[in-house]
């Protein structure tokens, strides 16, 4: 079992930056697929971004690609979520999630992630 906690959200500009942290306790960081959504007032959540265990493989949305960077330290048991160019569209609470698994691949599917952290506000002013 996992949990996990967000860090890093906040108001920032229009073009602005942003870098969220998604810390898990546990040793076994290394056996679980993160991925990052986020989900804005009235609307569905949405995948943004997810890692493979190792970090070799990354899936980002559309709608962040070229914008948005997932990492992951392994020995440091987070995952990161670089934001870059933010838009007001961008604001929403963004959650980490992370699943165990033995799939190399980055898991896509919200029902495949089995944690999941409170979630950090992400505002962009324009």
């Amino acid at each position: 079992q996992v949990q996990l906690v967000e860090s890093g959200g906040g108001l920032v500009q229009a073009g602005g930056s942003l870098r969220l942290s998604c810390a898990a306790s546990g040793r076994t960081f290394s056996s679980y697929a993160v991925g990052w959504f986020r989900q804005a007032p009235g609307k569905e959540r949405d995948l943004v971004a997810g890692i493979s265990l190792s970090g070799g493989t990354t899936y980002y949305a559309d709608f962040v690609k070229g914008r948005f960077t997932i990492s992951r330290d392994n020995a440091k048991n987070t995952a990161y979520l670089q934001m870059h160019s933010l838009k007001p569209e961008d604001t929403a609470v963004y959650y980490c999630a992370a699943t165990p698994t033995l799939r190399v691949g980055v898991l896509l599917r919200e029902r495949e992630y089995g944690y999941w952290g409170q979630g950090t506000q992400v505002t962009v002013s324009s």
